[in-house]
């Protein structure tokens, strides 16, 4: 029985937090409980509720506490045996313990032990979907530079032993405890702060919060980095030819009940070699060509997402662990579904506090509800009442990227499950909100179809496969009272079942045909593909806010154009106006009119500038259109309009002070080729009258002559002339 009670943790509040109203969180072998003993020697005639204080009055005076983990001496000595302490386990839990025995810094050990997971990997997934190939193939070097650390070396050599399934029930064991431990500490540690309003530190210990879980998910992360990163290296290279094996390891460990991640939590991008490579492997090991169908659940964090299916499928996805989407093979459904297996997907919680703080939290969610959505044949959105408009606005944006990805060919059905729903009448009472869902959604596939000129989509019907009326279940909680010491609630296990048998009845009457595991694979990689390049619908809250978004950049897009057009026609009146200026006064006319023509520059700016940030501050007053939803960009389009003043101010003010430069240069070169005419007059003037004053008739071979040898010798003054201005000018 030890084995299986090592799964289960308490969180509780001993009297010590009462009033701190802070709890405990341990595994139920570790914790130290006093232990009660029953013996029943004959009837009892005293009643529950007094057995009962005496034994909280007895609990209340013994001193003496025990863990569980310590009866296992006191067992074997009495001659009970402890199913735990078989070779198999004791061996397993050795190779573990020595590599959480190292662990002192969760952070440190991440980077130091399993270092291919962190920065490099968060920076290839930004590459990939920028295209930079060189950038990628250097960032893999990188990768490969590192090696393979002792910790998984000591992993993946006890994972490739007949004694894996202990050895990793061992590790998840330490490594939760070791994060429980420092998690517990951070959170004291911000509880502190956050007293003392001390911002700096409260967001190291945040940072601190989000990257100290550590789980075997983690090793799993580590081992298809080194995977991916050994693929770059040529074929021939004996590194590479060494880890050929882990796709085929980890589709073992995957048919033994072990799930795949699909999705990086943490990077949000899924190593699609790895995943390729691992389900190629699995379809080697099951036989080629078995038909697998699609469930998934998806909903926000903490709504019990993992607890429904774990019930339904009898499957063990970590509950209440970290982040992550995994992927596990069910039993065989062939009789009954016309396939081989069920391939049931876990996903991480959708608006999880963690992610909440970051720019691109809405990008991360709507990229993943996007993915698992395609991937299913049935999605089960899991929806608790309080967060139920954070859930609509994920499903807009899976229904908006469904129509811009033409990769997208099938149209996958959808339950939705509302938890913590106990009367039984709440179907009927229900009925008028299921309506109101039902009409949301169909106006905000309208106005996704509208963006997208495909207004053939008038409802969400006409994308996902759900009916109202048998599309809802309504599930009680899952305790009856509160925890620890809150039974199970028996209608919980019911309702579930009676989904269970919905599913299965809707996967039995599916028009579409089982794909294969290697046609599920070619769907991941074409459908992760389509989601990666899809950047602008992703990274908005909704559908909604998507469409108020594109109004507000088509206005201000036709102001910023007015504003260029006026300034482009009063720059072009200016510039007129300074090639118009005559003579008169030389340089000092055009430096006043330059100097005139600035100022009225600057008061034309002011006043289309004033114009753009009236007509922005008048739009974001309006009460239409959905403005209200695109509130948090007004300082960003404000921002714009400034640096737009800034931008054409500079260039009209370029323009004009090479309009004037050329007019200046102008107006020296009609002076100097005035001088120069007028000196070239003269000379003639002079040559002629000389020839006057000799009285002799010359032949015109003479007059040739002469004039040319004029010509020579005054042109050649004329540019020594003109050379000793230019290097005057220089000079000043």
């Amino acid at each position: 029985m030890l084995w299986a009670l090592r799964d289960i943790v308490k969180k509780y509040r001993p009297k010590s937090l009462t009033e701190t109203k802070g709890f405990k969180e341990e595994r139920i072998v570790q914790a130290k409980i006093p232990m009660i003993s029953f013996v029943r020697l004959g009837n009892c005639s005293l009643s529950k509720s007094e057995i009962l204080n005496k034994l909280l009055r007895a609990i209340d005076g013994s001193k003496l506490r025990l863990q569980i983990e310590q009866m296992t001496s006191i067992a074997h000595e009495l001659g009970v045996d402890v199913d735990e302490n078989c070779p198999e386990s004791q061996n397993a839990r050795q190779n573990a313990n020595a590599i959480t025995a190292e662990i002192e810094d969760i952070l440190k050990f991440k980077e130091t032990q399993l270092p291919m997971q962190g920065q490099i990997w968060k920076a290839v997934t930004s590459l990939e979907k920028e295209e930079c190939r060189l950038r990628k193939e250097n960032l893999r070097s990188k990768q490969n530079s590192y090696g393979i650390s002792e910790s998984m070396n000591s992993f993946l050599s006890a994972i490739s032993g007949s004694e894996r399934c202990y050895f990793l029930k061992w590790l998840r064991t330490n490594l939760d405890n070791l994060s429980r431990e420092k998690l517990s500490w951070l959170r004291e540690q911000y509880k502190e702060k956050s007293k003392a309003f001390n911002n700096s530190e409260i967001k190291e210990i945040d940072k601190q919060l989000s990257n100290s879980s550590l789980g075997t998910e983690h090793f799993f992360r580590e081992m298809g980095q080194i995977y991916e990163a050994s693929v770059t290296l040529p074929e021939s290279d004996l590194s590479r030819q060494q880890l050929q094996h882990l796709p085929r390891l980890c589709a073992q460990l995957l048919i033994d009940g072990f799930p795949l991640e699909l999705v990086d939590g943490d990077a949000s991008n899924v190593p699609l070699r790895w995943v390729s490579d691992v389900l190629a492997q699995l379809n080697k090991l099951v036989s080629p060509n078995n038909k697998i169908l699609v469930v998934t659940v998806l909903g926000v964090q903490s709504t019990g997402k993992s607890t429904l299916l774990n019930t339904m499928f009898g499957v063990q996805f970590a509950v209440s662990s970290g982040r992550c989407t995994r992927v596990k093979v069910s039993e065989d459904m062939k009789t009954n579904l016309n396939c081989d297996f069920l391939v049931i997907v876990d996903t991480e919680g959708l608006k999880s506090p963690e992610l909440a703080q970051l720019d691109d939290c809405h990008e991360h969610d709507n990229e993943l509800a996007t993915l698992v959505v395609g991937l299913s044949d049935i999605t089960i959105i899991n929806i608790a009442m309080e967060n139920s408009t954070e859930m609509k606005d994920i499903l807009q944006i899976v229904v908006h990227a469904f129509l811009r990805m033409k990769e997208i060919g099938k149209k996958p059905k959808c339950q939705f499950v509302h938890q913590n729903v106990s009367d039984v009448s709440a179907h009927e009472k229900n009925l008028r909100d299921r309506k109101l869902l039902l009409q949301q959604l169909n106006e905000m596939t309208q106005a996704a179809a509208k963006m997208e000129r495909k207004e053939e989509n008038k409802s969400f019907t006409d994308v996902m496969d759900y009916d109202p009326d048998t599309g809802n279940w309504y599930i009680p909680g899952l305790w009856n009272g509160s925890p620890p010491m809150a039974p199970v609630n028996a209608g919980y296990s019911e309702s579930v079942y009676e989904l269970k048998k919905n599913v299965i009845q809707l996967l039995k009457n599916c028009e579409s045909s089982a794909n294969d595991i290697l046609e599920f694979r070619g769907w991941i990689t074409s459908l992760w593909s389509a989601v990666k390049h899809e950047n602008f619908i992703f990274s908005f809250r909704n559908s909604l806010v998507a469409d108020a978004y594109t109004r507000l950049c088509t206005e201000y897009n036709k102001w910023e154009w007015e504003f260029k057009k006026a300034m482009y026609t009063w720059s072009t009146n200016a510039e007129t106006k300074i090639s118009n200026v005559g003579v008169v006064g030389g340089n000092i006319v055009i430096d006043e009119v330059f100097t005139s023509l600035k100022t009225e520059a600057q008061t034309e700016l002011c006043k289309w500038e004033t114009t753009l940030l009236h007509n922005l501050t008048e739009y974001f007053k309006q009460t239409e259109g959905h403005v209200h939803l695109v509130e948090r960009y007004r300082e960003e389009f404000f921002n714009s309009a400034k640096i737009l003043r800034r931008e054409i101010e500079s260039s009209v003010i370029s323009q004009l002070t090479a309009t004037a430069e050329i007019k200046k240069g102008m107006e020296t070169v009609d002076r100097v080729k005035e001088d120069h005419t007028k000196h070239l007059e003269e000379r003639v003037c002079a040559l002629v009258e000389e020839c006057r004053k000799k009285k002799c008739s010359m032949m015109d071979q003479e007059l040739d002559l002469e004039f040319n040898k004029m010509w020579e010798t005054t042109v050649t003054n004329l540019k020594t002339s003109v050379c000793l201005q230019k290097t005057k000018t220089y000079l000043h």
